[in-house]
């Protein structure tokens, strides 16, 4: 008998399930055990067996109305002090569970299609993958965000150690890294679906696909190595505790075994797909398979089976049916194979396959390095005895159906593929089939016929009624969340002292009592008496109020002056657009009217380079409560958003980007502009981040202005989804930007948000943004920066 910690050998065989395995994680509670998930639509927890070397069936949760494809634990909380357990299924939902009761503490909503895989991470944050081509990112009992890059199902998911970073794997054969909810780089390599990750250290993740390999990445985007040994698609992964040693499974019938980089050890199962594996805290694998049978395998003399436990594994595996049609045993020609003495030679290395012939019947072997013998591994035969595995893994679109027909609807025509599930309606799915390949409706009775003939009307538990179209979502194409293009800096349009220069005014914005900490007109002391928080929860929106209407107006004229004929103002617009100026800048106590409104209107639409006089007019202008109810009603709103987000284009000229931010920062002085800004929020941000690209400072500071602003309004509202993207916002821009009046400004949108809101503080620790900001809590100059910092800091 070969000495401890050499081989894996059978620990024990779980009955329970009543179909295929397809998740298993190890639990945290009871210590030692973990939780599987099956096609059976239940979720068991298994504890391990203190009297013999089994495991229990502690309890079966159900919630879900369809397959249960994936589990992971959410680590304790001073709410939940052992934890919780969470399933995501083909009903497209995520169920979360107590350790202790059979029925779901809640449902999260949301996917469109399947949830396949689930990871979570610290302060109660989940991170679920989908065949509608998104992963999203939980806190409680709330979607925060959702990541949109991937243009086929994501069939992995993982949050890495290190805060805010994650990773999803897709059937597109990318991997993604998010930082803080935006796509940071993209990791190709593989040749096929992409369908489990696992993370070996901070800087490090392996990866297993359908191309039959698993890859070793760097977190910086290097592939450092390239593992084969599986024969057909490999569907889970698993790392030993406190090694980079690991375990795969897949649709070869093999778990493996991976030490120092090379394969150990190949364990053959008496299932065709050996779906999913996890590792337990002692070092024992556990594998699911098609089977419904978990199987727990250990190195451990004193947990290993029994003789006769061992004895019926192999004599269930040696009657195993192999269909050479999977590949798994290479070509097959019956005729050369040799007898039963071809095993008297000993086999080269561990897992080594060896074909006999005997009385007719192929039999294959494998070699067994640490018992010396050839274990028989099943019968070669001509067909599984089905046409198709009922286990659901033929790939159509990256998505797995249980069928996947060819149909020909006349001779020369082209044929069409027919993805079904056996859970599936075959009339609906027939009428669905026509309708998108655009084919006549009388084939309907034909194509419904076609499909319970060749399933043999065969059915999964009862038909579920909440029928999915199984061509939405994979490999639609979701616009990138790239994190946008570069810019090349715009060399300044102005030179010579005395011109005009948008942006080149201070920005301070008018002290209130001398003690606003945004001004810059009288530097603020601290005082050595306990500090007081006068930064955050911030109550006003901060506006961009610095003006020389002469040297505006003076650029505009300048600027007509050399305008094509059709762009080119009268003398009478100029006036007009003066008047204007001096109402909305308090110089006169006149109200802005309709006609002064067209004129600007029609100077904003000026030619991008020479508009931002026109601009600057609309930044102040919009202050006027007559000006924001005009552009940001119902009516106009739409062309004015339209206009400032064509500025905010990282490729267009600066000036122009700087004073669109602006004029968006003053459109929350007034309730109307409030409210069109809340309700283009998700639009705005999305196109205002792309200017962070460039190193203008003053473009920073109204990007870190317009997060503070919205963080003003989402204080107000509570909305959770709102002050999600404005921490990914603030956690992006916080990368990038030098300015300390920029930094200033997001520490305080930063503290507003996360005030007086758990979910939100939360939220921030997870993406990181504690580690982020710590390092201005040490700045000397000025004051207000370390102080705002150390009162974030205390609330994180």
């Amino acid at each position: 008998m070969a000495g401890e910690g050499s081989t894996f050998r059978l620990r024990c065989s779980l009955l329970g399930h009543g179909q295929d395995v397809r998740g298993l994680t190890r639990g945290l509670f009871p210590e030692g055990g973990f939780v599987s998930v099956s096609r059976d639509r239940t979720a068991r927890l298994w504890a391990p067996d203190g009297l013999n070397r089994g495991f229990t069936e502690m309890h079966c949760m159900s919630g879900h109305s369809n397959f249960v494809s994936c589990v992971c634990v959410v680590p304790p909380s001073d709410l939940y002090p052992r934890g919780l357990i969470a399933t995501g299924g083909n009903d497209h939902n995520i169920c979360i569970f107590t350790i202790d009761n059979p029925a779901p503490l809640y449902i999260l909503k949301g996917h469109k299609n399947t949830v396949c895989s689930l990871s979570s991470g610290k302060f109660g944050t989940l991170l679920s993958g989908s065949w509608d081509t998104t992963a999203k990112v939980w806190l409680n009992d709330r979607c925060m965000m959702t990541l949109q890059g991937h243009t086929a199902a994501i069939w992995a998911v993982k949050i890495l150690p290190e805060q805010g970073l994650m990773l999803t794997g897709s059937a597109d054969k990318t991997i993604k890294l998010w930082k803080a909810g935006r796509c940071e780089r993209t990791f190709t390599g593989h040749e096929d679906c992409v369908r489990g990750l696992a993370i070996l250290s901070e800087m490090e993740f392996l990866s297993c696909a359908n191309d039959a390999s698993v890859r070793r990445w760097q977190i910086s985007g290097e592939c450092l190595q390239v593992y084969y040994g599986h024969t057909n698609y490999i569907y889970s992964i698993s790392v030993f505790p406190r090694c980079k040693d690991f375990v795969t499974t897949g649709e070869d019938r093999s778990l493996r075994i991976w030490k120092q980089g090379e394969c150990t050890q190949t364990i053959r199962l008496p299932a065709q797909s050996v779906w999913c594996c996890c590792v337990l805290d002692n070092g024992d694998i556990v594998v699911g398979a098609s089977d419904g049978i978990i199987r727990v395998f250990t190195e451990s003399l004193e947990r290993t089976a029994s003789a006769e436990e061992i004895q019926a594994f192999e004599n269930e595996l040696a009657q195993a049916s192999i269909d050479p049609k999977t590949g798994d045993l290479g070509d097959i020609n019956a005729d050369d194979l040799p007898g039963r003495e071809h095993l008297k030679d000993p086999g080269t290395r561990d897992g080594q396959t060896r074909l006999i012939k005997d009385n007719g019947k192929v039999e294959a072997y494998q070699w067994s390095v640490s018992e010396g013998r050839w274990i028989k591994i099943g019968d070669v035969v001509g067909s599984s005895g089905a046409t198709q595995q009922t286990s659901g893994k033929v790939l159509f679109e990256g998505k797995e159906y249980d069928y996947v027909f060819t149909i020909d609807v006349n001779e020369n025509g082209p044929s069409y593929k027919l993805p079904y599930n056996i859970t599936d309606d075959p009339w609906l799915t027939a009428y669905n089939f026509l309708q998108k390949n655009d084919l006549n409706p009388m084939f309907l009775d034909q194509v419904a016929k076609f499909i319970m003939d060749n399933t043999k009307g065969q059915t999964l538990l009862s038909t579920s009624n909440q029928f999915s179209d199984p061509f939405t979502g994979a490999g639609r194409y979701v616009p990138g969340s790239s994190s946008g293009s570069s810019t090349i800096p715009g060399a300044d349009p102005f030179t010579g002292a005395g011109r005009y220069v948008p942006g080149s005014a201070s920005n301070a914005v008018p002290a209130v009592g001398g003690v606003d900490p945004f001004t810059g007109m009288s530097a603020y002391q601290s005082t050595a008496a306990k500090v007081e928080n006068i930064y955050f929860p911030k109550k006003d929106a901060v506006t961009f109020d610095q003006a020389n209407p002469t040297q505006i107006l003076g650029k505009l004229k300048e600027l007509n002056g050399s305008a094509a004929e059709e762009h080119k103002l009268t003398e009478d617009d100029l006036i007009i657009l003066e008047k204007l100026l001096s109402a909305t800048c308090n110089t006169s106590a006149e109200t802005p009217t309709e006609q002064q409104l067209q004129t600007l209107w029609r100077a904003v639409n000026w030619p991008e380079d020479i508009v931002f006089p026109a601009l600057d007019i609309l930044r102040l202008s919009v202050r006027h409560p007559t000006v924001n109810e005009n552009f940001c009603s119902e009516k106009e709103h739409v062309q004015f958003i339209i206009l400032l987000l064509k500025f905010l284009n990282p490729k267009g000229k600066q000036a122009n980007q700087l004073l669109a931010l602006r004029a968006l920062c003053n459109c929350f002085v007034s309730h109307a502009g409030q409210k069109l800004m809340m309700e283009q929020r998700d639009e705005i941000m999305t196109q205002a981040i792309e200017t962070k690209s460039g190193n203008n400072k003053n473009i920073h500071i109204a990007l870190a202005t317009l997060t503070l602003n919205y963080a003003v309004c989402l204080h107000k509202v509570n909305n959770i989804e709102g002050k999600a993207q404005c921490l990914s916002v603030i956690s992006t821009v916080m990368e990038v930007v030098q300015d300390l009046e920029a930094i200033f400004r997001l520490l305080v949108a930063l503290g507003t948000l996360i005030s007086d809101d758990t979910n939100a503080v939360q939220l921030a620790k997870s993406l990181g943004v504690d580690s982020q900001i710590k390092k201005y809590a040490s700045v000397s100059e000025p004051a207000k920066v370390k102080e705002c910092c150390r009162f974030v800091l205390n609330l994180l």
